[in-house]
């Protein structure tokens, strides 16, 4: 009897934390679609900077600005790591931390230089492994406001202009479908655009941009505008490959919830059927002992 109610629990258990995580994996659900709709809207705003960008280094212009030469000097490397806030997404802050601090330990002038971090998986292993210096980052949350990052990247341009640090990179888990995100470390300064579909060649007419006022001056505002585009864009891969992740690892514990239940159930009755079988044994004998 001990051992049947004992697994009566362990489904009632079992079948607790199956509506729990269902429900979970609903909200990510949810979460990752309207995460995943941002993400989308933006990017034709940072591809045509890039455009623009892509075309005044065409002309000529750019050489020698801040923003696009490394300074002078032994300055060290500053590093922004984003991760989540909370766990129970899989492997998604694993290998995102895994990937800092292999980048953080493979040069003294990284591992030395200033680090900043959003997310309170990242810092709490950060400080594990004995980086306590960094900056932590605690207004970002799951929904990045675009007010937000533009005050942290204009604080990176600060330093790197001034000369503070050499560099500016980011790791972040890069969004690139549904069914592939990857850890990826992001050279933010000394800018350089990204590859994006609108530059790989095409037989149909190129975008042609006549500049107003001269490129120069032109360059100066669109080089800001595009350092800022390039990490809120980073901010929403991140946002939504965290949502992907949990999405996956909730439905594989709805799904080993379930196969667990049935298990526990089929457990159930054989003890059932063993307590009814003996039941009957001792019903029998004491009726044949007193014939």
């Amino acid at each position: 009897m001990g051992k049947s109610r004992e697994i009566k629990n362990r489904m009632k258990a079992v079948g607790n934390i199956k509506r729990i995580t269902r429900t979970m994996q609903m909200i990510a659900t949810s979460k990752f679609a309207r995460a995943q709709q941002s993400s989308l809207a933006t990017k034709p705003y940072t591809e045509t900077l890039f455009g623009l960008v892509g075309q005044l280094n065409a002309a000529g212009v750019g050489e020698g600005h801040p923003l696009l030469s490394t300074p002078e000097g032994d300055a060290p490397e500053l590093t922004l790591v984003i991760t989540a806030d909370r766990g129970l997404c899989g492997p998604y802050n694993g290998s995102l931390v895994r990937t800092a601090l292999k980048h953080l330990k493979s040069d003294a002038r990284i591992s030395g230089g200033p680090i900043e971090v959003v997310g309170k998986k990242g810092a709490s292993t950060l400080r594990f492994n004995g980086f306590d210096g960094f900056h932590h980052h605690t207004q970002i949350g799951d929904k990045p406001r675009y007010e937000d990052v533009e005050r942290i990247a204009q604080t990176f341009i600060d330093a790197f202009t001034a000369g503070e640090v050499s560099a500016v990179r980011v790791v972040y888990m890069k969004y690139i479908s549904a069914g592939k995100q990857k850890p990826e470390i992001l050279q933010l300064l000394p800018f350089s655009a990204p590859v994006t579909e609108s530059d790989a060649p095409s037989g149909g007419a190129n975008d042609i941009y006549e500049f107003s006022p001269d490129a120069a001056s032109l360059l100066d505002s669109i080089l800001p505008a595009a350092v800022k585009a390039v990490l809120f864009q980073c901010f929403n891969d991140a946002v939504v490959s965290e949502h992907i992740a949990r999405m996956v690892a909730m439905k594989a514990a709805t799904d080993n919830a379930g196969k667990m239940g049935q298990s526990l159930k089929r457990q159930f009755n054989r003890a059932r059927q063993a307590q009814i079988t003996t039941e009957l044994t001792e019903i029998i004998s004491g009726a044949a002992a007193l014939e």
